[in-house]
């Protein structure tokens, strides 16, 4: 449902815009003068703007500028009786979208707002595409806008450029190969490639011929020689995966490859020099591996001279929302629904398997449901027969004032309700309560703003 914020100091012709537009579906937020519609606008996620031109405490003019320093993508049609092509040239030239003179047609006002919001509606769309486009090669399918991610994303753009190697730790289906390929197409490297070996899937013998490669006759079964990941990744990237996994002697020959970057093949006597970035990750803690005498505490500081911890799902349960359209997006061509009750079975989860068992979930429900909604029966019974216990003492400090809880939580559900309305204030509201009014001072006062839910 589209917003539309109409100012006029006329309040007749803000009932009679408000009731006209209303029938049309639209939800109506309104100003009695430019400085209180400059505050709805901060305060609201505005669609497009209809104001009067004459008013008291700030010309219609003026707010149109104002408006179009805070959004300038928001449309704005400007109204009045003191009609002109001098003042319709002037509030074209400040970006109005179109100009209307009172009294205006019905049909002429709802044709013009069809109008803005059509074409606000493609230009936000052509952003859309073109930063998913963008994403595909700088972020990959990293979605999420939670505090967590936020600083996941600052890293990536602050190690991209750097040559150092980097380590990556998390629980498994955090998204650490996903990571690495943004922290690659992003650097210099970008036009270079990308080669990933998963040190836990191959016995010490396979690995070891698999990341040097190896020379005709070198084993039984090699008939042929064959370059190995590190050779193959040269100008570019390698990305190994579970490195806790490698064996000792492995580690050691390795830990020369990151000191002096060279090699032998499997078999062979010829030194190959190579020019690799080598991004390392892992779901162990590897500090104990050292003290367990599994890990080389050199190697350790060789791959981890920029680490990064990637948090769980549930440190960032603010993303489900985000997570969720966009594995819908990817799973089906037609638009999906969930239903509360399913909203509710997700949030309630612990996801031991992280983003990637949500994926496993949605792609699963994509395929079970009908009518284009997704019931809870739609969802694994371990998904829905879970039930969430909290831990006080994990999820907030032993300090903190009961007033500041409170509002940690208060925040945390606001979040919740408009990521699952998509945004949209008068669902949210109705879930959690409360009037929408209310719902926009509580936004306003936690910063939340729709397009980062």
């Amino acid at each position: 449902m589209d917003t539309i914020l109409i100012v006029d100091d006329e309040k007749n012709y803000l009932v009679v815009l408000e009731t006209l537009l209303e029938s049309e579906g639209y939800e109506i937020i309104t100003a009695s003068n430019g400085k209180e519609g400059v505050e709805r606008l901060r305060g609201s996620d505005i669609n497009l703007i209809i104001t009067d031109v004459k008013m008291p405490v700030m010309s219609g003019m003026e707010f149109l500028r104002k408006a179009k320093e805070l959004n300038p993508d928001i449309p704005v049609i400007m109204m009045t009786a003191f009609g002109s092509i001098e003042m319709a040239v002037e509030a074209m030239k400040e970006q109005a979208f179109d100009y209307i003179t009172k009294p205006f047609e019905n049909d002429r006002l709802k044709m013009a707002v069809k109008k803005a919001l059509e074409s606000a509606s493609l230009k936000m769309e052509n952003r859309r595409l073109k930063a998913e486009l963008s994403g595909r090669f700088s972020r990959g399918e990293i979605v999420g806008k939670s505090p967590n991610m936020l600083k996941i994303f600052d890293l990536i753009d602050k190690m991209s450029n750097a040559k150092a190697s980097v380590l990556i730790t998390g629980a498994s289906g955090t998204g650490k190969e996903l990571v690495a390929k943004s922290i690659h197409f992003n650097s210099p490297r970008k036009d270079g490639p990308f080669i990933s070996v998963n040190c836990g899937a191959l016995t010490e013998t396979l690995l070891e011929s698999e990341l040097f490669g190896h020379e005709r006759g070198a084993f039984t079964g090699a008939i042929n020689a064959k370059k190995g990941r590190f050779e193959l990744a040269h100008g570019g990237t390698i990305f190994l995966d579970e490195i806790g996994e490698m064996s000792q002697s492995l580690q050691v020959k390795l830990l020369r490859v990151l000191q002096e970057r060279e090699f032998e093949r499997v078999g062979g006597i010829k030194t190959i020099q190579v020019d690799v970035r080598v991004i390392a990750a892992t779901n162990r803690d590897i500090k104990k591996e050292i003290e367990a005498g599994t890990f080389r505490e050199d190697l350790f500081y060789r791959l981890n001279v920029i680490h990064m911890e990637l948090p769980s799902l549930k440190e960032r349960m603010d993303d489900i929302p985000m997570l969720v359209r966009h594995f819908l997006a990817k799973y089906s061509e037609k638009p999906i629904e969930l239903h509360q009750e399913a909203w509710k079975a997700l949030y309630s989860y612990n996801w031991p398997g992280n983003v990637r068992e949500l994926e496993n979930v949605i792609e699963r429900a994509v395929i079970l449901q009908s009518g284009g909604t997704i019931t809870a029966g739609d969802l694994p019974k371990e998904v829905t027969g879970y039930e969430e216990r909290v831990d006080i003492d994990k999820f907030l400090p032993d300090d903190i004032h009961i007033q500041k809880a409170l509002e940690i939580m208060e925040e945390k559900l606001l979040r919740r309700a408009l990521g699952q309305h998509n945004g949209i204030q008068s669902h949210a509201a109705k879930q959690l309560g409360i009037t929408k009014s209310l719902m926009q001072h509580k936004m306003k006062k936690y910063k939340i703003s729709v397009d980062k839910i």
